[in-house]
């Protein structure tokens, strides 16, 4: 069933953050279609991105998005851009002595954008150079309705295995492809992204930020885009756990939860694997910004999911999440803000779908039961399927553990126990969903006697989780990995992410793989309960006053940190699973 378009606001707070966000809304991007006979797309672009108009009457599709960092962060982007402004009016400048001009080398583009600039003239123009009015309104190449984003993606994919950023890509504007709107964009002046002075490392120091201009310009870029949405769903809000944006972020949302009541907020906290220029004292802020972000972002949301492939939120993390189709770099902020913008177009997908969509808050109301507003993610990017086969075949092939990886630091449990689960497939696109058997031969497995898809994978985690609610959905539609998705997978898989049958000989060059089939699950689960009680532990173990007293210097204030970890432990608590309480003595609840 059609659904009317219910929009999507979303803001990205933290360098990290954007990095995730610029990988999800190229994603978005590559699947625009303009071609009037395509047929319509699973999903409905709509709901994320804004459709508006030049000065020169022109048709343009930007994010419904705004964007949080610091002074430097931007590089070769201009805060700005120029889809709407013709630049700025010099002719009113009156001074008629002598001027001496200095003038700073801008920073130099990777191969990607020195393409992009070719092929798009717009981005020519958003990265630092200015259009003479005329030229603005006669260059109806400027478009993004004009402009054949097909033609760009083919023209981008002929030399897409010359894209090696990996070592080019110093912040997330090095790899975005996408125009922004001019009310997007904040740039936070008092801290700097690089550097060790003036940082933004503390909760405290985010906190304070939202107040005065900051807060003014937030409540005014929020103003914009709320009041031209018809059908105002929510917001989703990724956030950077471990830094001081983490503050921000919890009193951007409560901000949102205070003025738009009602509203959906789904906020995803996001950390990479590693920092460069790490100390030890730097990682115990890490694990402070993250334990107070998990119970400040929880309350004001209505549920939070932290996304990370570190091993663990503490000082001393596990080995980080790996994929058994992917050869990447988890330590390199290009790869892992790819995987988890590639797990997040599947995670998002319920309240985006073009037909039978389910609002943000009937996804949460199932989720955060009880208080459980801290939910943990997994997703297998990608699936393993064979090219050719069912998704009998490739589920069945993993009979004997589930096919995902933990996305939020939370290993999963091996009791069958859950609260809660939605689960998404995206991407099997020219694969079968049941089994075409002879009629009156015997199914080799009960998953290949089932007649839809959807009974065939709720039979399957069932078989995991027998007696856990559980909601799923299935979109045929890949994600197009348009450069420049970085090229970090398995030569087992063919150009749409499927497994090959017959290994490609050494002599032939691995395809380069345009999508992949990728499942994700979303889950209320009792092992939360002791991942939110090591956070905990991990920052109640010591005094903070004297291990780290900077830590206080610009708040919370002594009373407001101890209200949080209480609040946390009362939050674990909520995980328990009444089974375990007979068996439990008063001391251990006491521990919790």
């Amino acid at each position: 069933m059609s659904n009317p378009c219910r929009e999507v606001i979303t803001l990205q707070l933290g360098h990290y953050s954007n990095f995730v966000g610029t990988h999800w809304w190229n994603l978005q991007d590559a699947s625009l279609s303009y071609d009037p006979k395509a047929p319509p797309a699973d999903t409905q672009c709509d709901v994320v991105f804004r459709e508006g108009q030049t000065l020169g009457g022109h048709i343009t599709h930007t994010p419904r998005l705004i964007i949080m960092d610091l002074k430097g962060s931007l590089r070769t982007l201009r805060q700005e851009g120029t889809l709407y402004d013709p630049g700025k009016d010099t002719s009113a400048v009156t001074w008629e002595d002598s001027l001496m001009m200095h003038k700073e080398s801008p920073p130099s583009k990777n191969s990607f954008l020195e393409d992009l600039d070719k092929l798009d003239p717009c981005f020519h123009l958003q990265r630092g150079e200015i259009l003479a009015e005329a030229d603005f309104y006669s260059k109806p190449q400027c478009s993004a309705a004009s402009l054949s984003v097909n033609t760009v993606n083919s023209q981008l994919a002929r030399v897409q295995n010359a894209y090696k950023l990996e070592g080019s890509v110093k912040v997330w504007s090095d790899f975005l492809r996408i125009h922004l709107h001019p009310r997007t964009i904040s740039v936070i002046h008092q801290y700097n992204h690089d550097g060790e002075a003036h940082r933004l490392e503390a909760f405290g120091q985010g906190e304070a930020l939202l107040q005065g201009p900051v807060l003014e310009e937030l409540e005014d870029k929020l103003h914009f885009f709320v009041e031209e949405c018809d059908y105002l769903q929510g917001f989703q809000v990724f956030c950077d756990l471990a830094d001081g944006f983490s503050g921000l972020g919890s009193k951007v949302t409560e901000l949102l939860q205070d003025s738009y009541s009602g509203r959906g907020i789904l906020t995803w906290g996001l950390a990479p694997v590693s920092y460069s220029n790490s100390t030890p004292m730097k990682d115990l802020y890490h694990q402070l910004n993250s334990t107070l972000g998990a119970v400040h972002l929880a309350n004001n949301s209505s549920f939070f999911c932290p996304l990370t492939l570190r091993g663990g939120l503490g000082r001393r993390p596990s080995p980080p999440t790996t994929f058994p189709l992917l050869n990447c770099d988890p330590s390199l902020w290009y790869h892992s803000s790819a995987i988890l913008a590639l797990a997040l177009d599947a995670l998002t997908l319920p309240y985006r779908l073009r037909n039978n969509s389910v609002p943000m808050w009937q996804l949460a109301d199932m989720l955060a039961v009880s208080g459980r507003k801290v939910v943990a993610a997994y997703g297998a990017v990608p699936l393993p399927m064979m090219h050719g086969g069912s998704l009998p075949d490739a589920l069945s092939g993993c009979a004997a553990e589930l096919p995902w990886r933990p996305l939020s630091a939370c290993s999963e449990g091996r009791d069958g126990r859950c609260y809660g689960q939605w689960a998404t497939l995206k991407g099997f696109e020219g694969q079968r969903l049941i089994s075409s058997l002879t009629p009156g031969s015997k199914p080799p497995t009960s998953l290949h006697s089932l007649h839809s898809g959807e009974d065939v994978l709720a039979s399957y985690i069932r078989s995991f989780y027998p007696a856990a609610p559980l909601a799923l959905q299935l979109a045929a539609t890949p994600s197009k990995l348009t450069p420049p998705f970085p090229q970090m997978f398995s030569p087992l898989l063919d150009a749409q992410g499927f497994l090959q049958s017959q290994l490609p000989s050494h002599s032939c060059a691995p395809p380069v793989v345009s999508s992949v089939p990728v499942l994700t699950s979303l889950q209320s689960s009792p092992v939360l309960g002791p991942w939110l009680g090591e956070l905990h532990h991990g920052a109640s173990a010591f005094d903070i006053r004297r291990v780290a007293p900077s830590f206080l210097s610009q708040g919370p204030e002594m009373a407001d940190f101890q209200e949080a970890l209480e609040q946390l432990r009362v939050l674990a608590r909520c995980y328990r699973d009444d089974s375990d309480g007979a068996t439990r003595s008063s001391s251990e609840e006491d521990d919790d």
